[in-house]
């Protein structure tokens, strides 16, 4: 601002200092010093402080989002351990609660006889047998065991031996259970080891190739016939085996499984004379339950069907036919129904 002076004839200019540039003399040019407030805090302080408070502010929150960040993943850890925790603890109940595809026959070997699963021979359990009778699926050895857990303790014949076969016998405890096979290499070690088991060695002299001619002389002699055959051991009949241990013949079966001689060969050892003395050991008894295996082979379907009868078909699983035989019947024939045609 300049201020003018009129002295003795001299005008003067004298400018007087100009307050600061503030917020309201900008806004409002009339806004006069004296009105204006002194104000003796420096800007450059405030901002300072201001910048001071501001970092402080940002660091704190910057700690406290550190924090978070942390406590959310010590969180999410635990949350994870518990899971797997959980997760670990139901997966070891369904392994141990599953059973296994072989369950069923060591259920059923534990239930008969816990202390004689320690008398399977070392030999038989590594053995693979495929020969004398074949390995059964589990499928097979389920419906086996079954029909063999419905009549023990009971009479059961086995024309084969095989390992599984072995807890055939531990199920059927208090009853008998005989083996009939032609190895002798399986006969041994297991010959005396259970009580009422027996094991004998037999010779099956008739070859697979003969099926043909031995079902054309059993339908034509009338020595097969089973009104007319007599007593099994002194049948005449070319498909009977008469050199098999006297209680075979003496005893009342209940049931006879057919799964040998092997077969499995046209110069093998067949089992047509095995299964026609099945038919007629079970027509002697009051009701047999026959089991024949490998039936998906044509000499076995053959044979089953002409002398044990598809009308005494109960069921079926996989390669396994279970049939059923009432016993003292007089009838002049196996089979109400049709013959097989063979062409």
């Amino acid at each position: 601002m300049v201020v003018v002076v009129r002295e003795k004839g001299r005008i003067t200019s004298e400018a007087t200092p100009q307050p600061p540039l503030t917020v309201l003399s900008f806004f409002f040019p009339s806004y006069s010093r004296k009105s204006q407030p002194r104000i003796d805090n420096p800007v450059t302080s405030h901002k300072a402080e201001d910048n001071s408070h501001t970092e402080g502010k940002n660091e704190r929150k910057g700690r406290g989002k550190s924090r978070m960040k942390i406590t959310t993943k010590k969180f999410l850890v635990v949350v994870f351990f518990i899971l797997s925790v959980v997760t670990l603890v139901r997966l070891l109940k369904i392994t141990n609660g599953t059973p296994s595809s072989f369950s069923a026959p060591s259920m059923l070997w534990t239930r008969s006889n816990t202390s004689a699963s320690s008398e399977i021979p070392d030999s038989l359990k590594r053995q693979d047998i495929t020969s004398s009778a074949a390995n059964l699926t589990d499928k097979e050895f389920q419906l086996m065991t079954s029909i063999i857990s419905t009549r023990v303790p009971c009479n059961l014949l086995v024309f084969g031996l095989a390992t599984q076969y072995l807890l055939l016998s531990l199920l059927n405890t208090g009853g008998t259970t005989i083996f009939l096979d032609d190895n002798p290499e399986k006969l041994g070690p297991i010959r005396t080891n259970y009580t009422g088991t027996r094991v004998y060695k037999v010779e099956h002299h008739t070859a697979s190739r003969a099926a043909y001619k031995l079902l054309k002389h059993a339908r034509t002699y009338p020595g097969c016939a089973p009104d007319q055959a007599g007593p099994l051991r002194l049948s005449s009949c070319k498909l009977a085996l008469t050199q098999l241990p006297n209680e075979v013949y003496t005893l009342k079966w209940d049931v006879i499984l057919v799964d040998g001689p092997s077969g499995d060969r046209s110069d093998a050892p067949g089992r047509m004379p095995a299964i026609y003395t099945a038919a007629m050991i079970a027509r002697a008894g009051n009701s047999t339950d026959v089991l024949v295996h490998d039936i998906d082979r044509i000499i076995e379907k053959w044979f089953t069907w002409e002398f044990l009868c598809e009308e005494n078909l109960i069921s079926s699983k996989g390669k396994l036919w279970h049939l059923r035989i009432r016993g003292n019947s007089s009838s002049p024939r196996f089979c109400s129904s049709t013959k097989v045609q063979i062409v």
